[in-house]
């Protein structure tokens, strides 16, 4: 059970007394003491009353004794007293009778221990005489008043070492099945908070299971499932949670909606510079021209980009999940990169070691490789290279979990990208200061929120072999099954 030391005394310094985090740990921290201090009650109550009603018994049977032995209280005179051994006196708690004459001489007693050498006691009654310390030493005393002046007097003693041990002989009989029954009781606490709390955790691992693309309501399923007590909250959260969803497709009506609105008139704009080209004359505002076709073609792409990435953003569907041959894929893709490839006089190749079939949506994987491609060819310059490749990674490699991690490498000769922005550039609409290159910003922001759908992980690496340039890594998940294979392409 979790805790955490907090607290102030009144002088400012912390105060040593620990709060319980799970609900758990607070009902024992503050139940536990309560039956504790129950069961010490019990007890002493227990102790108190027994005591009471054995005392009052026994000074009631010292009484009819007494009264049995006084001269003239019964028939002629009182039988000859018996001598009682020192065990039936302090273990099984015997009466001691003793008989003394009016002067105060002990004319007879029913026992010759010297322990039991109690005096005569001026007054008549009850009441307790120390013959020393502890209770071994003590006597329950109860002196009969004579019967007539000048008369024999009877005096009855009762170990109290007799009389406390029975109190605490039949208080411990009682308290025996309360210290089983407290620990029984606070692990049936335990046992019972914790079936409860189960629907907790229940409730919220359906919560962390919600994100931007998976907000419908939290179910509060059949009775019992969910504690009554917090039903409102679930209610409450599941409301949040249809707010939430209703912004975010509002969010995403606007992007796609504007995109769509955008796309037709600067289509139009688009053929209209097309139309102006042959018109324009040399020289500067042939420069200008280049330079506002170059800012229409930019518009463009990110309208492209950002109805790829509404549509990505949209809440999780029932997709078809299918085997789909990662070779195929990345040919097609490469495929049809190739008139961009040539148009820039970029060499494209591709390179495929591995044979890889994996359980995906084929959507998502082709959204993650043509950006992949994009990018590279994107910041390439003219007369690079980008190489797709298809391979297995060695055992002791970085980053590699072991034999059987697959992964493809998009490589590029372009500028690269500085370590420390290596992670920054999956944001949305970074892009790296001082880039000549046409972009949005979005491309790899796509990239990575697709392969994580597809439980795929992407990394940017510097190239190792001392060329300038990019690798754009694909981890392959370790459930996709290979088969040795063996593919060059290159143009």
């Amino acid at each position: 059970m979790a805790a955490t030391e907090t607290g102030r005394t009144s002088t400012g310094a912390p105060s040593r007394w620990y709060h319980f985090r799970s609900l758990r740990g607070q009902l024992l921290a503050w139940l536990a003491p309560w039956v504790v201090v129950g069961a010490v009650v019990a007890g002493w109550a227990f102790y108190a009353s027994y005591g009471l009603v054995l005392h009052t018994f026994m000074q009631t049977q010292m009484e009819v004794l007494a009264r049995y032995h006084v001269p003239g209280g019964r028939g002629d005179g009182p039988p000859p007293l018996p001598v009682l051994s020192d065990e039936s006196v302090f273990q099984w708690g015997a009466f001691v009778v003793q008989v003394w004459s009016a002067d105060g001489q002990l004319l007879a007693t029913s026992s010759a221990s010297p322990r039991a050498a109690v005096p005569l006691q001026a007054a008549p009654g009850h009441r307790l005489v120390q013959q020393g310390a502890g209770w071994e030493q003590g006597w329950r005393v109860y002196t009969a008043p004579p019967a007539a002046p000048g008369q024999q007097r009877v005096q009855v003693l009762q170990s109290e070492q007799f009389l406390q041990e029975e109190v605490w002989g039949r208080t411990l009989y009682v308290l025996l099945p309360l210290a089983l029954l407290v620990p029984a009781l606070l692990f049936t606490l335990w046992w019972v908070v914790g079936r409860a709390s189960r629907s907790l955790r229940v409730v919220a691992q359906e919560v962390a299971r919600r994100d931007d693309r998976s907000l419908g309501a939290i179910p509060l399923g059949p009775a019992g499932r969910v504690p009554e007590e917090i039903v409102p909250l679930v209610a409450s959260f599941n409301a949040l949670l249809a707010r939430l969803g209703e912004a975010f497709a509002a969010q995403r009506r606007f992007v796609q909606d504007a995109a769509h609105e955008l796309r037709t008139p600067m289509a139009a704009m688009a053929l209209q510079m097309e139309n102006l080209r042959p018109w324009v004359p040399p020289g500067e505002a042939q420069q200008q021209f280049a330079q506002l076709d170059a800012g229409m073609r930019r518009a463009q792409h990110l309208v492209g980009q950002l109805l790829r990435l509404s549509r990505q953003e949209a809440p999780a569907s029932a997709q078809l999940l299918a085997p789909v041959d990662i070779t195929a894929v990345l040919r097609d893709s490469v495929g049809q990169w190739m008139p961009l490839a040539d148009q820039r006089r970029i060499e494209v190749g591709f390179d495929g070691t591995e044979q890889v079939v994996l359980q995906a949506s084929a959507v998502d994987l082709r959204s993650v490789f043509d950006n992949l491609l994009d990018n590279a060819l994107r910041y390439t310059p003219e007369g690079g290279s980008v190489e797709v490749r298809l391979h297995r990674l060695d055992a002791g490699h970085a980053g590699s979990p072991g034999e059987g991690s697959v992964v493809v490498d998009v490589v590029d000769t372009g500028p690269g990208i500085p370590p420390d922005l290596l992670e920054r550039v999956f944001d949305r609409f970074f892009r790296v200061p001082g880039t000549s290159a046409d972009g949005s910003g979005l491309g790899l922001a796509i990239t990575r929120a697709a392969a994580l759908r597809q439980g795929l992980r992407v990394e940017l690496l510097a190239r190792s072999d001392g060329v300038s340039g990019l690798v754009a890594r694909v981890h392959l998940a370790p459930t996709a099954s290979f088969a040795a294979s063996s593919a060059l392409t290159r143009r």
